[in-house]
């Protein structure tokens, strides 16, 4: 077969869907287009959960290789390929909070991905501040730590976290509430050293 390339001849992209099925089909080139286009984001998503470079990887390259194992039964208009993939992102770096948590990993003991963002104290507290929510993220019950993950680190709306999680928006709006109360309850003891006034607000 003629390899799809990540353009139409009219210069429109082609869907991850159609990507994803041409790959199935034999087309090397769909998986390296579809690639290109997904990792970067499965990346960025797993590493503001985990707040951890190695971890990411190791989620990224998991998610993929999910991805791939369903790609010969995925028929298009079923759903959008990266919804898809943010489910399955969040679940896997859940349960890897989740074994933090039974392993006793500190804090102390993740390691911090690069940050290019100048001011080595600003740095040092806003690592401490994902941290210790990624540690709070692994206290909550499984669906409350998706929805607020979705919500809250990666900028999802109520309707695309319903369609990701295969619930309501009504609920998603019910899952983020109480999370983000049970968080609060969770990291109340770490204000001042989080860099938080009794407000809420952050201070330098």
């Amino acid at each position: 077969m003629t390899p799809m390339t990540a353009l139409h001849s009219d210069g429109e992209t082609i869907p991850d869907a159609a990507l994803l099925v041409a790959y199935a089909n034999g087309d090397p080139a769909a998986a390296r287009d579809l690639s290109a286009r997904l990792l970067p984001r499965v990346m960025g998503q797993a590493i503001r959960m985990l707040h951890d470079r190695g971890e990411a990887e190791d989620v990224a390259q998991e998610a993929m290789l999910r991805l791939w194992k369903v790609a010969p039964d995925w028929r298009q208009g079923e759903g959008q390929v990266s919804t898809w993939l943010y489910s399955v992102v969040a679940n896997l770096c859940t349960d890897r909070l989740r074994r933090r948590k039974r392993n006793g990993v500190g804090l102390d003991q993740i390691a911090e991905p690069a940050d290019p963002a100048p001011g080595a104290a600003a740095t040092i507290q806003t690592n401490t501040r994902l941290s210790a929510l990624s540690n709070a993220l692994a206290e909550l019950p499984d669906r409350q730590a998706q929805a607020v993950a979705l919500r809250h680190l990666e900028g999802l709306s109520n309707p695309e976290i319903a369609a990701i999680m295969d619930i309501s928006p009504r609920a998603v709006e019910s899952l983020t509430a109480r999370g983000k109360r049970a968080l609060a309850a969770l990291l109340a003891g770490q204000r001042d050293a989080l860099g938080y006034d009794d407000d809420g607000s952050q201070h330098e």
